[in-house]
C-alpha cells in the first residue's frame, strides 16, 4: 500500500513534562524520530551539528527564510529557531513519521501551510500536552529552582497564552498522572498510524 508518513506536532509549556512523556512513548515506538531543527544559537558542549540542531549563522538563517525554506520559524530569547521543509516533506513522502516539538506559534504556521499544501494537510496531526492546572505548573516550575521569580511569572504567562490556543490541536493530553498520560500519548501515536488520510492509492487494486 502506498502511503505518506505522518507529521506529528507536539506542543506544551515548559515544566509540563512533555519531554518525559515523549521519551516514554518513543520507547514503545522506536521508529518514531524527531525532526532536526535549525537554530542561530551557538552549540552547547557535546552538541553535534545535524544531530541536536543544524547550527546556522544569522545570515544563513535569514537567507533560507527569504528563500522560503522554512516550514515554521520563531524567535526565542534572542535566537531564532526553525524547521526546514526539506527536513520534513521528503521524509513524509518516504512514509516516515516525523515528530516536531514546537510552540504554539510554530503550530499555527504549520496549520496555515496545510491550507495550501495537501501533503502537509493530510500528514499533520497536532497534540497539546497540558498540566492539570496552572497552579500545578507553578509548583513544578518552582520545584526546579532554576529561575528567578520574574522569570517564573513570564513562563507562567506564556503557558497561559499557549494553553488558551488548545483548539488548534487535534488531541489534548493532561499530564496529571505520568503513567496514565504516557499511555494516552502512546495510544494517540499508534492510532495516527491507522488513519486513511495519507493513503495514496485505492485499496486492493
Amino acid at each position: 500500500m502506498k502511503k505518506n508518513g505522518d507529521l506529528i506536532v507536539i506542543s506544551g509549556p515548559s515544566g509540563v513534562g512533555k519531554s518525559t512523556l515523549v521519551k516514554a512513548a518513543m520507547a514503545q515506538l522506536p521508529d518514531l524520530r524527531f525532526s532536526v531543527s535549525c537554530t542561530t544559537r551557538a552549540p552547547r558542549a557535546g552538541e553535534v551539528n545535524g544531530q541536536a540542531y543544524y547550527f546556522l549563522s544569522e545570515e544563513e538563517f535569514s537567507r533560507r527564510l527569504e528563500n522560503g525554506e522554512f516550514l515554521e520559524h520563531a524567535g526565542v530569547f534572542k535566537h531564532r529557531y526553525g524547521t526546514l521543509k526539506s527536513e520534513v516533506l521528503e521524509r513524509i513522502v518516504r512514509n516516515e513519521e516525523v515528530l516536531l516539538d514546537i510552540d504554539v506559534q510554530g503550530a499555527r504556521q504549520i496549520r496555515q501551510a496545510a491550507e495550501s499544501d495537501p501533503v502537509i494537510r493530510n500528514a499533520a496531526v497536532f497534540i497539546l500536552i497540558a498540566p492539570p492546572s496552572l497552579e500545578t505548573l507553578r509548583e513544578r516550575l518552582t520545584a526546579r529552582n532554576s529561575e528567578t521569580a520574574e522569570q517564573l511569572e513570564i513562563r507562567l504567562a506564556g503557558a497561559k497564552n499557549e494553553l488558551s490556543s488548545f483548539r488548534i490541536y487535534d488531541y489534548l493530553v493532561i499530564n496529571d498522572d505520568l503513567e496514565k498520560a504516557a499511555g494516552e500519548l502512546t495510544g494517540i501515536l499508534k492510532s495516527i498510524r491507522l488513519r486513511t488520510a495519507n493513503i495514496r492509492e485505492e485499496l486492493f487494486q
